[in-house]
């Protein structure tokens, strides 16, 4: 008996149709089925971004664990996002060639495979290994949690289903400042990395039992998709590890940084011009870029460097002050909220004709809280916080959805371009995530810098503010040191500490006005553009009703 052709098409009820190839088909389901799709997309969603959020949550305790320099333990989070920039190349042909069904158990297995691994690594080498195939493994795993939860809705919540779908995602990093403090206790970094065992195992057995739908499958793959994909993925890790390690190596100082920036941009030009001259492009570069496309890129690389004020803005001002992840628990659970708040919003308000307005509404809600965090001193603690930090969460969980909704239009109509569109968004968030964390972080350097000459210059002792400083911290340890040079020389030390202290706090405020800023010059642009658009469309519609309407003849 002749075997079925699994590339020919499949004859599909109009309610299961696919949307496009390597996508599930959606069947009628039970109520409790749904409920479980619901749970399982949430659980695996989480699940692929835990990984790199327990990490990057907890690289001090790493570094010390390690035994590793602050340049060396940076590494990690950087080889992940690698991997997961990288591997998103082929993994949409994956799908589209072998099947949904294939793809979702090969790499949960892998996924635990890799994190039973991280347990055998005993050093920084071998864990920046199994980092990078984390980071590879993981990037399945978010488009996996979408289609599990649009299985959970009926197809009149579908955009409901994908606006849960891609923002669970951010529930990562605060859910793992909330609670790592406890797995480091168990087994050290042992501890992080055995719960995300647990969970990923958890996520296999949750997938074999509730198994996706089947799909369409087409003969994706072409030989000239390898080569594109063995110039753009070095490329793309070496732009990593430059915006990654360039602000702690610092730009001008490290001859590495430049000449690995130069190899990734001959690298990425030669995959540009590959794929540019190639009649079925994996990287569809006439569409990506159309004028449209690039705008939307530009705003969703805008938004991920803005809401890196949550991580390197708030956590490393409290983490200056000398709060550690178990002292930001309140903190944590603001920005879960502020998330969860956001994407319920987003679900119950997306509409296809209003997809802009989500990110208007989120640049203000950013606004605001960058102008509240700049109202910092060295007396801020978590609490004084939370609303600021929930307003970038809810903004971070509003925007997405929409966002993502806004490109998915051209790839609707052009499945071609789905790989492209992949990319596109997977490299915004990536990529965005990281000029973000270097265009802030390297900003505070410098005006910390900045505000500590300037202190510097006025902790003069004719000044009697400072004599009486230096007083006080005389007397303060006067039963401590006898020797009154060891005691002059403490005092000057923890006078110049202090202001060291405020000279940071004042660069991180300088640090949430530039967000501010950003957030202000970007939404000027977008509704520069939506006013502009509906110009256009206004008066398209007012030369139409002024043609003179042509009679027609009766046959």
């Amino acid at each position: 008996m002749a075997k079925r052709n699994p590339y020919a098409p499949r004859e599909w009820l109009p309610h299961e149709k696919p949307m496009l190839p390597g996508s599930p088909s959606t069947p009628l389901h039970s109520p409790s089925k749904r409920i479980a799709f619901g749970i399982i997309g949430l659980l695996i969603s989480i699940t692929g971004a835990l990984s790199n959020a327990l990490v990057s949550a907890n690289l001090t305790n790493l570094q010390g664990t390690f035994g590793a320099y602050s340049n060396e333990i940076a590494w990690l989070p950087a080889v992940y996002v690698m991997g997961n920039i990288s591997i998103n190349l082929l993994l949409v042909k994956f799908r589209q060639q072998f099947g949904l069904r294939l793809f979702t158990e090969a790499f949960l297995v892998l996924y635990v495979i890799v994190a039973f691994f991280h347990l055998l690594a005993n050093d920084l080498s071998s864990a920046i290994i199994v980092r990078t195939a984390h980071g590879m493994v993981g990037a399945a795993l978010s488009s996996l949690g979408i289609y599990y939860q649009i299985q959970a809705w009926p197809a009149k919540h579908r955009l409901k289903a994908l606006v849960i779908g891609i923002t669970a995602s951010q529930l990562a990093i605060p859910l793992a400042r909330l609670f790592s403090t406890e797995l480091l206790q168990l087994q050290e970094w042992r501890g992080l990395y055995l719960f995300e065992l647990g969970l990923a195992m958890i996520s296999l057995g949750c997938v074999l039992v509730v198994k996706l739908p089947p799909g369409d499958r087409i003969k994706a793959f072409e030989k000239m998709d390898f080569l594109t994909f063995m110039l753009m993925a070095p490329g793309m890790a070496l732009l990593c590890a430059v915006l990654s390690l360039g602000r702690i190596e610092w730009w001008f100082s490290t001859p590495w940084l430049g000449v690995a920036l130069a190899l990734a941009l001959v690298l990425i030009v030669a995959a540009i011009v590959v794929e540019h001259n190639r009649k079925n492009p994996l990287l569809n570069t006439r569409w990506l870029s159309n004028g449209t496309i690039v705008r939307l890129g530009i705003v969703m690389i805008m938004m991920r460097i803005l809401l890196a004020e949550q991580n390197t803005g708030a956590v490393g001002f409290l983490q200056q002050l000398g709060l550690l992840n178990d002292q930001m628990r309140g903190l944590a659970l603001a920005i879960i909220a502020g998330v969860i708040c956001g994407m319920i919003a987003s679900a119950l308000t997306i509409k296809p004709t209003h997809l802009s307005w989500p990110i208007v509404v989120s640049l203000v809600v950013m606004i605001v809280a960058s102008l509240m965090d700049a109202q910092s001193n060295p007396l801020t603690r978590a609490h004084n916080l939370y609303f600021s930090q929930f307003l970038l969460g809810f903004g971070s969980a509003f925007f997405l959805g929409p966002a993502m909704l806004l490109g998915i239009g051209g790839v609707v109509t052009q499945p071609k371009n789905l790989v492209s569109f992949s990319v596109l968004f997977g490299m915004s968030q990536n990529l965005g995530g990281l000029i973000g964390a270097a265009i802030l972080g390297t900003f505070q350097t410098w005006r910390e810098k900045y505000h500590s000459s300037l202190l510097g210059d006025q902790l003069s002792q004719l000044d009697p503010n400072v004599t009486e400083r230096l007083s006080q911290y005389s007397s303060l340890f006067s039963s401590q040191l006898p020797d009154s040079v060891l005691l002059s020389a403490q005092s000057s030390s923890q006078l110049q500490t202090v202001a060291t202290l405020q000279a940071n706090v004042l660069a991180y405020n300088d640090t949430y006005l530039l967000t501010a800023a950003l957030a202000f010059i970007t939404l000027i642009w977008v509704l520069y553009r939506l006013t502009r658009l509906r110009y256009i469309n206004w008066r398209q519609t007012k030369m139409n009703a002024a043609q003179p309407v042509t009679p027609t003849e009766n046959s």
